[in-house]
């Protein structure tokens, strides 16, 4: 049976959260929106068009007047405003209109630049995130935050959308591969570590099954970390203040992602940039020292990273000054007082970035 979540804003009940297997509740779901007379997209990425796209339109044709597809390759790169325009261009010809709803079916890329699409298609048109991935059901397809890249820069050009729902099934995380479950993991580490100790501590408890996708102990895992970003984000759905602590990780996480061309993914930079981010917590003493090494070395059970090569130190110092969360002319970096505290500080220098990040980079030469 499914479980949920409900997400309320402005002290109003918003959108739900649901937690299943399978996609028979998610029919169900769509039944009680009562979308009979409305058209349906589902968007979604070549990759997992591969594996849901035909099953899951033929599905949903019983709920709706129309069922289309829009589906763009795969990969960050096409993350950018050519396939929007692309999907513009699709739902004119389509004949969508402000009543109809777009279907986001895939991981972090295929929801932000869907719900890009949603917020801006006829200044506005209802979308539901289907997240595939582990990084997107724990992370990116809460909240309401969509966007796109811009010449390279992370999701520089965006909007904040909330979905009329978040539909999780659990099964999809079967079809990932190795890297890219665990690539999707850094951001619940990242939500223990933010906010909350005995999650944190769970986490580490319940590595083994968590690395052998038990489908129990996943399904409790996302329900904590979404509780967690699900509270953060109803006291500041618009990022004015304690919703900034979601992004500990990802100003330098970005910058190494960009610094490498995409070669990394997201998750794998965000875990670097949590790392980063204890270095100069510890740094500026905040951090013990062994609280900085416990951080760190928690990553590595979890198959992701914690150095980089292939980097210029100074060019990914240059790219952090790029970074869209600025203070005048201040980086507004999360720094931790301890696993479970994080903080917003302006105070960071170019030199304690710099030296963070070459605590991170791992010179091949010079280990030959």
């Amino acid at each position: 049976m499914a479980q949920r979540l409900n997400v309320t804003l402005n002290k109003k009940p918003c959108y739900d959260i649901v937690f299943s297997v399978g996609w028979e509740d998610l029919i169900e779901e769509l039944k009680e929106m009562e979308l009979g007379e409305r058209k349906l997209c589902i968007c979604t990425d070549s990759n997992v068009d591969a594996i849901y796209g035909d099953a899951l339109l033929e599905k949903i044709s019983s709920v709706c007047k129309k069922a289309v597809k829009f589906v763009f390759p795969a990969g960050e790169e096409h993350k950018n405003l050519e396939v929007v325009k692309d999907a513009y261009r699709f739902l004119i010809g389509e004949g969508f209109d402000r009543k109809d709803v777009l279907l986001a079916l895939g991981g972090g890329v295929t929801g932000d630049l869907t719900g890009f699409v949603a917020a801006t298609y006829l200044r506005g048109i209802d979308f539901i995130q289907i997240p595939t991935t582990l990084l997107a059901q724990a992370d990116s397809s809460i909240g309401g935050k969509t966007g796109v890249d811009f010449d390279g820069y992370k999701n520089m050009v965006g909007a904040f959308k909330m979905p009329r729902l978040v539909y999780m099934n659990f099964e999809t995380l079967k079809t990932l591969d190795d890297r890219q479950f665990f690539a999707g993991f850094a951001e619940i580490m990242k939500h223990g570590i933010i906010k909350d100790s005995e999650f944190y501590e769970w986490l580490i408890e319940n590595m083994y099954e968590i690395c052998e996708r038990d489908l129990d102990v996943l399904s409790e895992m996302l329900m904590k970390s979404c509780i967690v970003k699900k509270l953060v984000v109803e006291k500041d759905p618009t990022e004015q203040g304690d919703r900034a602590l979601l992004n500990l990780g990802h100003t330098i996480g970005h910058a190494i992602e960009k610094a490498k061309n995409f070669e990394l993914y997201h998750g794998e930079c965000v875990a670097l940039g949590i790392v980063a981010a204890a270095f100069i917590s510890w740094k500026k003493e905040m951090l013990s020292m062994e609280e900085y090494y416990e951080i760190r070395d928690m990553f590595v059970p979890f198959y992701l990273p914690i150095s980089v090569e292939g980097i210029d130190p100074n060019e990914v110092l240059r790219l952090t000054k790029s970074d869209k969360k600025k203070d005048g002319d201040f980086i507004r970096f999360i720094l931790l007082k301890k696993i479970g505290k994080a903080v917003i500080d302006t105070s960071v220098t170019d030199e304690e970035i710099l030296a963070a990040i070459q605590e991170l980079y791992f010179d091949e030469e010079a280990n030959d």
